[in-house]
């Protein structure tokens, strides 16, 4: 199963994130994000299956929950910026 990540400027909306998408039936999970993927430095996201994504993101926009951006992981786990 390919993964997929969406971003968070802190912890806050991450946590917000996770527990609305919990609730509608979309499994993830919160982790920091690595600092190199992040140009500010402190930041969470959600990991979740990569068929989840639109449902996840439409849930967030509906909900009024920002994120930064979503991104594909690769096999070697490597990301790939998604432009939704």
């Amino acid at each position: 199963m390919k993964k997929c990540m969406i971003t968070f400027r802190s912890v806050t909306p991450a946590q917000r994130a996770e527990d609305m998408l919990r609730r509608a039936g979309v499994e993830c999970t919160i982790q920091r994000t690595p600092k190199w993927m992040e140009e500010k430095g402190c930041g969470y996201s959600l990991q979740m299956a990569c068929e989840d994504m639109m449902a996840a993101t439409m849930l967030l926009r509906q909900a009024g929950i920002s994120y930064r951006k979503v991104y594909s992981l690769r096999e070697n786990g490597t990301p790939e910026e998604l432009r939704l």
